[in-house]
Order: structure tokens, then sequence, then C-alpha cells
């Protein structure tokens, strides 16, 4: 999935700390979710397996789009670099 190989791609070339979220985590399979190109077959393409393969590559993923904010900041604290976001102008 495009996920996937953005995950793959975060994992070879970014740096920084890469924070994501996967909606349609309570989506069953073979529920067209979105668009006609959004489904989800045979365990691939599911919101699980999307964050684990993010969380593999790097990416910290928040539960909820509500979470995105304090799960970048614990991954910048993690990266030892939050102090330098409160300074920046």
């Amino acid at each position: 999935t495009a996920e996937e190989e953005a995950a793959e791609w975060i994992k070879a070339n970014m740096t920084k700390p890469v924070v994501g979220f996967v909606g349609g985590q309570t989506a069953p399979p073979g529920k067209r979710m979105g668009h006609a190109g959004a489904i989800i077959s045979g365990g691939k393409g599911t919101a699980e397996e999307k964050i684990k393969t993010l969380n593999s590559c790097g990416v910290k993923t928040a539960d909820t789009p509500s979470e995105i904010g304090t799960t970048l900041i614990d991954a910048a604290k993690e990266a030892g670099i939050y102090e330098q976001l409160l300074t920046v102008k």
C-alpha cells in the first residue's frame, strides 16, 4: 500500500522523528472505505498492518487524531530535540 511504501521511504531517508495516524482501525475486512480503491483484502492493507509497518520503520503512530500532538512531543523528547523545538522562532 502507499502507506507501507511511505514507511520504507521514511526509514531510508528521514533523520528527524516522523509521526502518523492511520484511520480505519475498526473497518471490517472487505469493506470499501472512502473511495473505490481503498479496500481491505486478504489482510493486506489493514490499518493494523499499516501501523505495524510504520512502527517497524521508526514512525510513531497515534491511536487517535487527538493524540497526534502528544505523540509528536513524545517522539521529539525521545530523539532529544524537544527543547530545540521550543526555541524555534
